[in-house]
């Protein structure tokens, strides 16, 4: 789209949440919207009060009550509605998702196809609430398990990714029997009021309590409520690992269970039989895209020591063509940091990298886009580092690529799995036993391991999540829905007699 005025931009805003179906006012509220685009404040709007968002809890653990109830095919109808108002609507919500999260419109658009595929999964999942049933060591006696819904569902969903990560717990928890209360980022809460409304529309197309979804904005001391409300029987939340330590064992102590997608710090092997210009592809995108601002962005490059200055030469080559700038300008492939607490973070690791050896090949230097000193442009940075420095195990939300080599592939896996994160993970190879090795129990220790692609741009089909200090948690495809539900083992007896399991003799 077209560079606007600010004014035309709030007039966009408007006319996209109209088109979604939101109906409040904007202005006048207690809760700052802003654009890392250019950094200028956008509407002032109503946040929700802790009392608030309590009151939103028990409407919908009330609604919970009926929709359980509700046959799981039904249930679907809803996400399928809502994907098909995604769908309609994937131009409006995808310039809410720009404007709030600086994405490049096909980024931010992107973002919104993962909802609609999600639903589209969903909706299939919805026939598919599979259990099993056992062989019994007792005759007469059917041994099976079923799954059901828990409660409400509270989604706590980070600024980088603001609407599509809220889609993939929402669609798998409402199709399972649950109800949902969100709690978006703040920097986010217009895309929120956009995806929102569209969720709205659909359960009221298809004639469902509109209860079973809830939205709260506000900052974290809102969102703190749905980790202390035993109403709450999940949590999910995406965020750092600092917020992870706080949100596990408050949901724990209260023996709610949690769902948590943290940090990543990923990585990628590049080996001597690679082909070094897929390869080049892959780094790039996965390491400067979105700004570095993906929790599956590339940050680690571990690169074969015959191959490593061939191929950092490209790097760098290629990293001094990227555009930088407004994301509206659909030239530009690097888009804004969200704020000026990341540049600083981005500057502070790059200091921190030199003192520990580290040499910055290119990058890291402040890019003014219009004069403006209120938005926060970078150009991707390329470090060299030896490789047992400190930095690299940090993760830092900005576009870093430290670059390290090693001469032994089971050195390369050391020093990839030696960070406390474990999102994920890329080799690139032509050789297949380093492909299957890297794939193995003994190889990558993350939750998504690739080969010859990136270390970005996950499938809806696949569990989406990883190790260690990343949480555990899986999202998305394969078996994620079974976190939405509760599983009964039960056995039923239809022999006429009372045979006890083990032999066991009683009366």
């Amino acid at each position: 789209m077209a560079i606007q005025t600010h004014d035309e931009l709030l007039t966009t805003i408007k006319d996209a949440l109209q088109a979604c179906g939101y109906v409040g006012e904007l202005g006048g509220g207690s809760l700052q919207t802003r654009t890392p685009m250019t950094g200028e404040d956008l509407f002032a709007i109503e946040g929700t009060t802790k009392e608030q968002a309590t009151e939103m809890i028990a409407l919908a653990d009330e609604a919970f009550k009926s929709w359980r109830e509700v046959p799981a095919p039904r249930r679907g109808n809803v996400v399928k509605r809502w994907g098909q108002l995604l769908a309609e609507h994937k131009h409006d919500l995808g310039l809410l998702v720009q404007i709030e999260a600086g994405k490049s419109i096909s980024e931010a658009e992107g973002e919104v196809q993962e909802m609609i595929d999600i639903c589209d999964l969903a909706l299939g999942q919805s026939r598919m609430l599979y259990g099993k049933t056992m062989p019994s060591e007792r005759p007469g006696h059917r041994l099976m398990e079923t799954w059901h819904p828990i409660g409400v569902v509270g989604v706590i969903s980070a600024f980088n990714f603001p609407v599509a990560v809220y889609s993939w717990n929402t669609a798998n928890a409402l199709v399972c029997g649950d109800t949902v209360v969100w709690k978006p980022s703040e920097m986010c809460a217009l895309s929120a009021l956009g995806a929102h409304a569209l969720l709205s529309r659909a359960i009221a197309d298809c004639g469902e309590d509109q209860n079973i979804s809830q939205l709260i904005l506000g900052d974290r001391n809102v969102g703190e409520v749905l980790l202390d409300d035993p109403r709450v029987e999940l949590v999910s939340a995406t965020g750092s690992t600092r917020m992870g330590r706080e949100v596990a064992p408050r949901v724990a102590s209260r023996f709610g269970r949690y769902l948590l997608e943290l940090g990543g710090n990923n990585a990628g092997i590049v080996t001597p039989s690679a082909d070094l210009d897929l390869a080049l592809r892959g780094i790039v995108f996965a390491a400067a895209g979105t700004a570095g601002q993906r929790c599956t962005t590339m940050r680690r490059l571990i690169v074969h020591e015959s191959i490593a200055d061939e191929l950092v030469d490209k790097i760098v080559a290629a990293y001094k063509t990227l555009t930088i700038g407004d994301p509206r300008d659909e030239s530009v492939l690097v888009g804004p940091l969200l704020h000026q607490g990341a540049y600083d973070d981005m500057q502070q690791a790059l200091k921190t990298a030199k003192e520990q050896g580290g040499d910055v090949l290119v990058g890291g230097e402040r890019v003014l886009v219009d004069d403006s000193e209120k938005s926060f442009y970078v150009q991707p940075a390329v470090v060299r580092m030896p490789e047992q420095s400190d930095i690299v195990h940090n993760e830092t939300f900005a576009p870093i690529l430290y670059v390290m080599t090693y001469s032994d592939f089971n050195e390369a896996i050391a020093l990839h799995n030696a960070v406390p994160q474990g999102l994920s993970s890329a080799i690139f190879t032509e050789n297949n036993s380093e492909a299957e090795i890297f794939l193995s129990a003994s190889g990558s220790d993350c939750g998504i391991a690739n080969v010859n692609i990136g270390t970005s741009g996950a499938e809806i089909g696949g569990a989406f999540g990883g190790e260690k200090e990343t949480g555990g948690g899986r999202e998305s495809g394969s078996d994620a829905w079974k976190a939405y539900m509760r599983r009964s083992t039960n056995t039923v007896n239809y022999s006429g007699e009372l045979p006890l399991a083990q032999g066991v003799k009683f009366l």
